[in-house]
């Protein structure tokens, strides 16, 4: 009668890179949630101090953007690319710099835009920022800081009058 369609699986390419940025997603989060306890420790500290949340904001953000280049580098992507530091470095700054805004520019207007002043309103409109920052963080640290090394590719097989098939190109 009717004849089933065998099922097929997930190329095993996709599968593995479904994994590995499930694993990246994992270690981000890690990384990210330790940083997230530095920001809100940092943040609630100077607010109890009597610093303004804009400047708490703006000096726990910066302290949290260290501690997070420590572990994305040393942990996230310690398998990405090492040979550019200097650039790494400075476009994580950029790009953590942008998150900043992100992150204490819905703080600032929330408390100096609409009056909402309050220690919880501060850490629940700090939290805001912060989500929105994070995904941005997310794809810009993964596409442009810390980039992935190529793979190592086959070429095509020639047969040579030398008698070589292949030749790798790429890292051995």
């Amino acid at each position: 009668m009717g004849r089933e369609l065998p099922r097929t699986a997930a190329p095993d390419g996709i599968r593995r890179r479904l994994r590995a940025l499930w694993r990246e997603v994992v270690k981000f989060g890690a990384v990210g949630g330790a940083g997230l306890l530095v920001n809100f420790a940092t943040f609630n500290v100077l607010l109890h101090m009597g610093v303004r949340p804009g400047r708490a904001g703006v000096a726990a953000t910066a302290l949290a953007i260290a501690f997070n280049y420590v572990g994305f580098r040393y942990f996230t992507y310690r398998d990405r690319d090492r040979g550019h530091r200097t650039r790494e470095m400075t476009l994580f700054l950029a790009f953590s710099a942008v998150g900043l805004v992100v992150e204490n520019g819905v703080l600032f207007l929330a408390t100096y835009g609409m009056g909402w002043d309050t220690p919880l309103e501060n850490n629940v409109f700090k939290f805001v920022g912060v989500g929105v920052a994070t995904l941005f963080r997310f794809w810009s640290y993964r596409t442009w800081v810390f980039r992935t090394l190529p793979e190592p590719t086959e070429r095509p097989s020639r047969v040579h009058p030398q008698g070589r098939a292949t030749q790798r190109v790429g890292r051995p």
